[in-house]
């Protein structure tokens, strides 16, 4: 009988076993392959860093900083042991007590728990997903028992505390020290350990701040884990145990993305164009180190160069339209309620020295505001009348209501707007709180290194905060008369020159849309004028003349060379810069002027390194001749060789920056520019002043501006480059010169002075001197021809015929135009006049 029973038992126990085989070989076919954790490289946190190694920015989809598993302290890996898995170095993979005590449980009618080893999860959470079914669990422990004939424990101990989901966007143990107590592992407290090994069972039911005595609960139940498994003194345990919960969430700790300054124009481009090149999917999880170009000490003065200048137009207009939000004025009754209710809004938060603020109360004069990261004092702080007097409020029907006399006709209780402190110029005491808002007009800068293409500066607009969309790089617009020195960069390469007389005078143009009719600025023609006349004064005749004589596929392709356009449409008109393009491009264009007529392509980046710290891009392309030698010549250093693309002629660019120096002298940009370095540059103004430019140089630094309304309209009577966009490029230089200096521009071989009248384009004297004086550099061997004799026409008729041409017949002259036709030039203002020409 016993017998019996006992090859029973034996047969049951064969049969259960040979079950579980058949099970486990069932389900053990077509596993995903377990290897690949051997090669796997998780989504890591990718981060721009500034030249000096600081952190600027930071793009994941998962938060995550890759940590090796010989770099994790100890004290973390025996927290999460003892919270998950307290036999993980003594089991292969599954613990079959802990999946029998797991069945004894859910059949006693306890609650079903999952009993799954760090093995386990790390085979869940990589391969299988979470769903919770007796499949997923039985090829679970097949994986799990594999991978542990692949991998050793800190390997996968790695996989684990990498790969876990801890809350807040965190993703592995070292993005949530960082998350919860701005900390890296090894200055973690024990308590602090403790509490990250809480979280893997579920980060929102231990929230630290609305479940914190369950979050302390369970972080206690971990040190009392650590304790008895022997890892943690009675002494350290009992300390622990007692400690508050102190984090960022409570704000015991300031948070890491408070250590990192606001995310700009800048760090937002590079992270548009390497998802581009490298794609989104790896640079948002690619774990890539980028050296940045900026200049974190020039970046600050071009944002609030360009502020400047916006703010001063937009308060010129005397519009105020500055209510970012309205609240109800029932969250403001107390100070903790109005500063609640004031940091939930979505206000611009970067502009320097600004704040936001709230309208707490309107008297009949005053109004006393809230003011976010300010204290409140026993008077309070308050908007007084005399600083509202500058404004009209715009109503909602878009009329202007009558000028402002008191606080309560621009805001009323509830209002969220942005104030600033008015400070005295003498010693910079406190005087008033005042009013600010957001300008409607827009607008872009960048600057760059003539020679390397880094870009050292870039603001995008007023506020990165308050619109993300960047002007210096997205922003098409006509560049207006900013194009017109490619117009004579392709002249002066045609064997035109600087002192080649062009004919000031009406053009009539045949277009689909009718007879195009373009002008002077100033609305007078100004007969035979020079070369460099015509840019200095930016006479759009003679541009369109210029242009029609040399051809507008030649222009084009040199606008296509310089990398204005991909395509120039071959327009008259676009002589005038009516194609629209970027900043961006124009401000690159122009470095190769400046540095002589080499290609250079403008970088935000220096370098790229992926998360092995392998470089996969470098900016800088020169190779170092000498770096390998064992032995250099005493007194030399290493030589660098460059094997850049020439774009233009040297002296035809040399030429042309001192054409372009005359313009920020005596031309259109006269007064606003004045640096203690040689400097040249060129304005624009399109029709109607819709936008306005101003692009220049030094010879080591080019930086460009623009200013417009988003949807393009008129900035108003007297708006122009040079007024607007000169001084912004004039307080950025003078901090940018100070730094990297500056000196003349180099003058290239093969080439002699002459000194020419500037006025006329008559050969003088060698020894002459005199305003109207100018030397010009001619190229070697060529014969220039001065005055009328070198004058040109482009093919059209002088149209003496038109009325305007009518009313100025006096000092009329003969002159022979470059197709042979013998015309009459001159009128009331003729080359010898020297109104402004202006520019379109």
């Amino acid at each position: 009988m016993l017998g019996g029973v006992f090859s029973f038992i034996t047969l049951g126990v064969f049969m259960a076993m040979l079950g579980l085989a058949a099970v486990f070989v069932m389900y053990g076919r077509d596993l995903p392959n377990h290897e690949q954790l051997s090669q796997y490289t998780p989504p890591t946190i990718s981060r721009i860093y500034s030249g000096e190694g600081r952190i600027m920015d930071e793009f994941a989809r998962e938060r995550r900083l890759f940590t090796p598993a010989d770099d994790i302290p100890d004290l973390v890996k025996q927290a999460f042991i003892s919270a998950e898995d307290k036999n993980f170095y003594n089991h292969g993979g599954f613990d079959a007590l802990g999946i029998l005590a797991a069945v004894r449980d859910a059949a006693r009618g306890g609650r079903l728990r999952g009993a799954s080893t760090i093995t386990q999860q790390v085979m869940k959470n990589f391969l299988l997903g979470g769903e919770r079914r007796l499949e997923r669990k039985i090829k679970e422990i097949i994986l799990a028992a594999r991978i542990e004939g692949t991998l050793d424990k800190e390997a996968i101990l790695e996989l684990y505390l990498n790969e876990i989901f801890l809350g807040q966007n965190s993703y592995g143990v070292a993005a949530a020290a960082q998350t919860y107590f701005n900390k890296t592992l090894s200055e973690l407290d024990l308590e602090e350990v403790a509490y990250l090994a809480a979280l893997p069972k579920g980060p929102s039911n231990y929230h630290p701040v609305r479940e914190y005595e369950r979050a302390v609960t369970r972080r206690n139940f971990v040190l009392k884990e650590m304790y008895e498994n022997g890892y943690v003194s009675e002494l350290a345990y009992n300390e622990a145990r007692e400690a508050p919960l102190r984090t960022v969430q409570n704000g015991d700790y300031p948070a890491f993305r408070r250590s990192l300054p606001p995310r700009d124009y800048f760090t937002d481009e590079i992270r548009r164009q390497l998802s581009e090149d490298f794609g989104e999917e790896e640079f948002f999880t690619g774990g890539l180190s980028v050296r940045a170009t900026m200049d974190p000490e020039l970046q600050p003065v071009a944002a609030s160069s360009l502020r400047k200048a916006l703010e001063d137009y937009d308060r010129g207009r005397g519009i105020w339209h500055g209510i970012v939000d309205q609240v109800d004025p029932a969250l403001l009754d107390g100070e903790d309620n109005w500063r609640a209710t004031l940091a939930d809004v979505e206000i611009a938060r970067d502009i320097e020295g600004w704040f936001p603020a709230v309208v707490l109360d309107v008297s009949s004069t005053h109004a006393r505001i809230g003011i976010e990261g300010v204290e409140e004092d026993a008077d309070g702080h308050w908007i007084v009348p005399r600083d509202v007097t500058w404004a009209r409020k715009l109503l909602e029907d878009g009329s202007l209501a009558r000028q402002a006399r008191n606080a309560g006709d621009l805001v009323e209780v509830g209002d969220v707007v942005h104030v600033r402190a008015m400070t005295s110029d003498s010693d910079g005491s406190f005087i008033r709180w005042t009013l600010r808002q957001v300008p409607e007009v827009q607008g872009g800068f960048m600057a760059m290194d003539v020679n390397t293409g880094r870009v050292i500066a870039m603001q995008g607009g007023f506020s990165y905060q308050s619109s993300v969309f960047n002007r210096a790089t997205q922003a098409q617009r006509q560049p207006g008369s900013s194009f017109k020195p490619f117009v004579y960069a392709a002249a002066l390469d045609s064997g035109f020159t600087p002192a080649t007389i062009v004919i000031d005078a009406p053009i009539e143009v045949q277009t689909g849309a009718g007879i195009w009719r373009p002008q002077n600025a100033s609305r007078q023609f100004y007969g035979p004028t020079p070369l460099r006349t015509g840019i200095e004064r930016s006479r759009n005749l003679m541009t369109v003349r210029l242009a029609q004589e040399i051809g507008m596929d030649v222009v084009g392709g040199y606008a296509e060379r310089f990398g204005v356009y991909d395509r120039m449409n071959p327009f008259l008109s676009n002589a005038l810069g009516a194609q629209e393009t970027t900043l961006f491009k124009i401000v690159s264009a122009y470095a190769m002027f400046a540095n002589g007529g080499e290609r250079v392509e403008p970088t935000l980046v220096d370098r790229v390194q992926d998360r092995w710290g392998r470089t996969i891009y470098r900016h800088d392309q020169r190779q170092c001749t000498d770096c390998n030698d064992d032995v250099i010549t005493p007194g030399y250093g290493p030589r660098i060789t460059s094997d850049r693309e020439r774009v233009m002629d040297p002296i035809t660019a040399y030429q042309l920056t001192s054409m372009m120096r005359g313009v920020v002298e005596r031309g259109t940009a006269s007064g606003r520019v004045n640096l203690n370095v040689p400097v040249a540059g060129k304005t624009g103004t399109t029709n109607e002043a819709r936008d306005v430019w101003f692009v220049g140089f030094t010879s080591n630094i080019v930086a460009g501006c623009y200013i417009g309304y988003d949807r393009p309209r008129p900035l108003g009577r007297g708006a122009s480059g040079g007024g607007f966009c000169g001084p912004v490029f004039n307080r950025f230089m003078q901090e940018a010169t100070e730094k990297y200096g500056g000196g003349a521009f180099d003058v290239p071989e093969g080439g002699h002075f002459i000194k020419i009248d500037r006025f006329s384009g008559a050969r003088l004297a060698n020894d002459a001197s005199g305003d109207n004086v100018v030397a010009e550099y001619f190229r070697d061997g060529e014969e220039p021809v001065f005055g009328l004799g070198a004058a040109i026409d482009g093919g059209f008729a002088m149209g003496a015929n038109l009325p305007l041409f009518e009313e100025a017949r006096d000092n009329v002259q003969t002159v022979t135009t470059s197709t042979g036709r013998q015309v009459e030039i001159g009128g009331q203002a003729n080359s010898f006049d020297l109104l402004d020409g202006g520019e379109y």
